[in-house]
């Protein structure tokens, strides 16, 4: 890997594409084992850029400048501000919203504009996809005007509350009584609380992109507890978000994101230790027991205990231990530059376990014990986990950024499948800021061939992770000219289409291709989307639909997770047994043994309920 050189697979161009659809998987996830997606230096650097200057830069300089906190560059005069950490919290708000943070870039699928967020949000006409279709007044998939200046307004309050000054709390003085930098101004809040709902019940992208599952909360704090209280929440806050997220990795399918996550750090560069993160490279890239201990040991282990440590420690070397461990922890998901691209994220967590923990420690006053009333710090508790336990129950219901399964691997995906020609279509759909991502990489001057080799990298990635597998079996039983497709990762695609993407195919399920459809109007056939909801934590099994963009819904059924657990991602003995509970009634001649699907379905599967 060069600084302007990727490293590109070792195939010929011009045959490459000519052979079947698994053979091309295989030798991109080799490929990916050692290079990841071989992602110039160049690109890591901009990103690096990217983070120091518009957002540790610009956000300590605004943070500092409009509180009183100190010049930027003496971090000791301000680092335990509370108004700063209020500040710094909102320009991460801000950023998200704005798309200028996660889901930003060439690691996101936005080659040509980097930028989507905001040229999608604030032009009416783009999709517009609501969370709930029984909330009241949120029908229709079309952004309108009154969804553009909901939007700007939220920009506006945002920009409001990081640069006016802090105003005096009561609350504040007496526990600080040296402070004199105050808080942001509640009023200012209660305007940005009211339009963080807003904006997420007339949106669910916008909600999604501003991290509305964990800011919004935090914003509540600021806004109605007094202080003592809104640090101890903020600490229950944190700590829920990495409990939640180490709990959530407990099942089958985090394993299988430690390595290609590895594969693709800059910060690894070290061949061989990537591929010790595979049971024995090139025969069988399932993830090997080193792999495990890393994912297990010190990822869970470190999220589950290490937060409660730091919760419930009075002990000043111990606090310290923890912090330090949960900065680098932060810092090692930073180094890897996971293809959500969630830098600022994982630095305000790092800055936010420094200020919290070592700013106000337990032993100074501010454990869960010294919120006033003290039942409050249990009623809070049980808020925070609500939508981790209904969203890890029913992950219909609930996407998986507030079920809390960050980086857990249990995501809801899909794969799109297009007829020959059929993907130009979408770029007939306006308005739409963007091309698909095959033009903007032609755009940029690659040549077509390696325009979509590039783009199938990412399948192949998918196919590393466990749902991959499921997707890819789903493709093969039900598209016998699958070979002569195109296909697409649809994380990927999503982001051309609505501007942000943060790995949940809740933002492009069947509502968001119905909207596509509304508008484009594919033939029978010619985009298939094969979708599948992250598994609940109770299930053994993974249940998929089999979406024609011109018939909606044709299929519906369920995979183990253990098979697609133990399978290769190219799929070398065949798709993993699939059973069918329903399906469209042109489609029941197929039949369950192309899946290989266990004995004693019959050929329809309808009214076949799934296995807990």
């Amino acid at each position: 890997m060069g600084f302007k050189t990727a490293d590109f697979p070792p195939v010929d161009p011009e045959t490459f594409l000519d052979r079947p659809l698994f053979e091309r998987t295989k030798q991109l996830a080799l490929h990916w084992v050692e290079f990841g997606f071989g992602s110039p230096k160049m690109i890591h650097t901009v990103y690096i850029l990217k983070l120091l200057v518009l957002y540790a830069f610009g956000g300590v300089l605004a943070a500092t400048a409009t509180s009183g906190a100190g010049p930027f560059w003496d971090v000791g005069a301000w680092w335990d501000e509370p108004v700063v950490y209020q500040k710094l919290v909102l320009w991460t708000v801000l950023l998200e919203t704005a798309g200028l943070a996660g889901s930003w870039g060439p690691l996101a699928g936005k080659f040509k504009p980097m930028t989507g967020g905001i040229l999608f949000w604030a032009r009416p006409g783009t999709i517009r996809l609501r969370p709930w279709r029984r909330v009241p007044f949120t029908g229709g998939n079309t952004r309108t005007v009154g969804d553009v200046l909901l939007y700007l307004a939220f920009l506006a309050a945002l920009s409001a509350a990081v640069v006016l000054p802090g105003t005096h709390s009561d609350s504040l003085s007496a526990a600080l009584p040296e402070n004199t930098t105050g808080l942001v101004a509640p009023e200012l809040l209660y305007v940005l609380i009211a339009l963080y709902v807003l904006n997420g019940l007339r949106d669910k992208t916008v909600f999604l992109a501003a991290r509305g599952e964990q800011y919004l909360p935090a914003l509540v704090f600021f806004a109605f507890l007094p202080f003592v209280n809104m640090i101890v929440a903020a600490k229950l806050l944190i700590v829920t978000i990495w409990v939640g997220a180490g709990v959530s990795k407990l099942g089958r399918h985090f394993t299988p994101v430690v390595p290609p996550m590895v594969s693709n750090s800059p910060s690894v560069p070290s061949r061989w230790a990537k591929r010790a993160h595979y049971r024995d490279f090139p025969r069988d890239i399932r993830p090997s027991k080193l792999a495990s201990f890393m994912g297990h040991v010190g990822g869970t282990t470190v999220e589950v205990v290490t937060p409660l440590v730091l919760l419930f420690s009075t002990d000043r070397w111990l606090t310290l231990a923890g912090v330090v461990l949960m900065v680098v922890f932060h810092l090692f998901i930073t180094s890897t530059f996971p293809l959500a691209v969630p830098l600022e994220w994982n630095i305000l967590f790092g800055y936010l376990t420094v200020f919290l923990f070592l700013g106000f420690p337990a032993s100074d006053g501010y454990g869960v014990t010294d919120m006033s009333p003290p039942w409050l710090a249990l009623v809070l508790t049980a808020a925070l986990l609500f939508f981790p336990v209904l969203g890890n129950l029913r992950p219909d219901l609930v996407s998986f950024l507030p079920s809390m399964r960050q980086y857990a691997g249990n995501w809801a995906s899909a794969l799109w499948a297009f007829a020959p020609g059929a993907e130009a279509k979408l770029n007939s759909l306006e308005p739409r800021p963007t091309e698909n991502q095959i033009d903007q990489l032609k755009a940029m001057g690659y040549e077509p061939e390696i325009a979509e080799i590039t783009l199938q990298q990412t399948i192949a990635w998918r196919s590393m992770h466990s749902q991959g597998r499921g997707l890819f079996s789903v493709l093969a039983t039900h598209l016998p000219d699958l070979d002569s497709r195109t296909v697409r990762e649809a994380e990927f695609g999503c982001n051309s289409l609505i501007g942000f993407n943060f790995g949940d195919g809740h933002l492009h399920d069947e509502d968001l291709v119905r909207a596509v459809q509304e508008r484009v109007g594919f033939a029978p056939g010619e985009w298939i989307v094969v979708w599948v909801e992250s598994q609940a934590i109770h299930s053994a099994v993974q249940h998929y639909k089999v979406i024609d963009a011109a018939l909606g819904v044709i299929e519906r059924g369920y995979w183990r997770v253990a098979d697609a657990v133990n399978a290769q991602p190219w799929l070398p003995d065949g798709p993993i047994p699939l059973t069918v509970t329903f399906r469209r009634g042109e489609h029941r001649q197929r039949t369950d043994s192309a899946a290989g699907r266990r004995d004693g379905q019959d050929g329809a599967g309808a009214g076949l309920e799934a296995p807990a």
